[in-house]
């Protein structure tokens, strides 16, 4: 009996451990933002790697995207885009508060959505 119930519990935990989401700790995500310059570019990802889990952040003016290697068990893609709104710049999934992109140089003032 005592065998019975050892066997059915490890076959219980050994469920509830494969039903858990198993997170990456090298995730590539791709975000839209929004800037114009070399200085956007710097404050962009100088915005993405405070982010404690970002690995590289590489933005591209031509793309206005943000190439994102981030440990999902740290930060989440989302966690990103909230940096880099805080500092003036829309993202797909967070836009700027007016205040954070009014404080932009004149040369960053991109187009708003």
């Amino acid at each position: 009996m005592k065998n019975i119930v050892i066997a059915i519990l490890v076959a219980f935990f050994s469920i509830s451990a494969v039903a858990q989401e198993k997170k990456s700790k090298n995730k590539k995500a791709e975000i839209k933002v929004a800037g114009n310059c070399e200085m956007c570019e710097k404050r962009i990802e100088k915005a993405a790697f405070s982010v404690k889990g970002v690995k590289s952040a590489d933005w591209h003016a031509d793309h206005q995207d943000i190439h994102l290697i981030i440990d999902e068990n740290k930060c989440s893609v989302e966690d990103v885009a909230k940096a880099i709104a805080k500092v003036g710049h829309d993202t797909e999934i967070v836009k700027a508060k007016d205040e954070d992109y009014e404080r932009l140089h004149g040369c960053c003032n991109y187009e708003r959505l």
